[in-house]
């Protein structure tokens, strides 16, 4: 339906016998769960091994994003390249000047020659492979994804190396590469009685395992400044970082947690849960549904750093989600036949439907009485209860204002 927003090719020799297994590692996470409910060709994965005109010869080239594909065929927004440096790549280049060589020569050139669109995230396979190597002296320029090991017994291999990819493209395309993905704690500074030193834990544990990834922490116990608004840093911080909230017992209960929630949600920013109940909640909050949850767990009288890691992982993914939505959203400008007056990034909800009917008023854009109006969010789709509540709402504020709310799915079904 639109031109394709993201293509990643997965590069590596066919001596190097770990690198299928890894590229279809990397094939099985950016064609998951998380990114299928975007319109179709928002993300793809290639691979790139075996010779293109026989065995001994490099790979297919990869499309260059200056030049234009045979038949009309749209040219990607943003092209990621994913070299898997292994010690059989290394010695087909060392070798000398061949068909290799110029291979991966060519994918630094491609980079430097259009650095907005490409982006090269090279994966380190064997260490030998670029110590005093022409191969690493070709990458050695790139900051390597997963360049050091997991945590042990808490994080893996596969998805160390599916977060740091993951978080190198969404930086990228966010147009700010140099700027790390922000982490904002939200949490209580209290626990329910008897669960406080529970609480402690966890947030320290939570700081310690950011502090172990690419990724950087707004934790308002360190990062408000003496004499600083901190309500407006709050509110500055939790509208341009991905939201990890903390729902310990009280924390529903909570102004500011609601707040921060709340705030996170009209901007558009990516939300996850992280259920740590204690004794349980009094009553829960209306603003802290509709997002992703990761239960955490005690084991052997310790929180689980794996469901930290687990629910890291998933605010990370949802980020590059919303990064490529929003791309979508921009190349959908000149298709007017799809009518969309709102590209929600998420499944609306009374909050954030809310907000939009704000902004469309401060601009004009308010609908019709009467009209149709046609929102977009990425899939799974409301139920028709939820929907029914979102008539509810507009009814308010708009005559016989009906809402066609539609995902990817239901568009391309209709053959919109």
């Amino acid at each position: 339906m639109l031109p394709p927003v993201l293509e990643l090719y997965v590069v590596w020799h066919p001596a190097d016998a770990c690198g299928a297994r890894i590229a279809a590692e990397f094939v099985d996470h950016f064609h998951g769960t998380v990114f299928t409910g975007l319109i179709g060709g928002a993300i793809e994965v290639f691979v790139r091994s075996e010779g293109w005109r026989s065995a001994d010869d490099a790979p297919r080239p990869i499309p260059c994003a200056a030049t234009p594909l045979p038949n009309d065929v749209p040219q990607a927004e943003f092209t990621a390249i994913v070299p898997l440096m292994g010690t059989e790549m290394a010695a087909a280049i060392e070798a000398g000047p061949g068909q290799w060589r110029d291979y991966i020569a060519g994918i630094g050139r491609l980079q430097k020659k259009n650095p907005a669109r490409v982006g090269v995230f090279p994966c380190l396979l064997d260490q030998g492979a670029t110590d005093n190597t022409v191969l690493g002296e070709l990458l050695g320029l790139y900051q390597r994804i997963a360049a050091s090991p997991p945590e042990a017994d808490a994080d893996t291999d596969v998805t160390l190396r599916c977060r740091d990819l993951a978080q190198g493209i969404a930086q990228h395309l966010s147009g700010d590469q140099d700027q790390r993905l922000t982490v904002f704690i939200s949490h209580t500074k209290r626990g329910a009685p008897g669960t406080e030193e529970d609480v402690a834990e966890l947030t320290a544990m939570i700081r310690q395992v950011i502090a172990n990834t690419h990724l950087q922490e707004f934790f308002d116990a360190s990062d408000l400044q003496p004499g600083q608004d901190w309500d407006a840093a709050l509110r500055a911080s939790a509208a341009t970082s991905a939201l990890l909230a903390v729902r310990t017992d009280l924390y529903p209960s909570r102004e500011w947690c609601q707040r921060e929630v709340s705030i996170a949600k009209r901007e558009g920013m990516p939300v996850v849960i992280m259920d740590a109940l204690g004794l349980g909640e009094e009553r829960g909050s209306f603003l802290m549904d509709h997002v992703p949850r990761v239960p955490m767990r005690i084991q052997e009288g310790r929180w689980r750093k794996q469901d930290i890691y687990h629910a890291l992982n998933l605010l990370v993914d949802e980020c590059l989600k919303r990064v490529l939505w929003v791309h979508q959203q921009t190349l959908s400008e000149d298709r007017q036949e799809l009518e969309v007056a709102w590209w929600a990034p998420h499944a609306p909800e009374p909050l954030t439907l809310l907000q939009w009917l704000e902004t469309a008023k401060e601009l004009g854009n308010l609908p019709e009485d009467g009209s149709v109006v046609r929102v977009l969010h990425p899939d799974p789709p409301l139920g028709a209860d939820e929907i029914l509540v979102l008539e509810q709402v507009v009814s308010l504020s708009r005559e016989n204002c009906t809402l066609d709310i539609m995902t990817p799915r239901l568009l391309a079904a209709r053959g919109g």
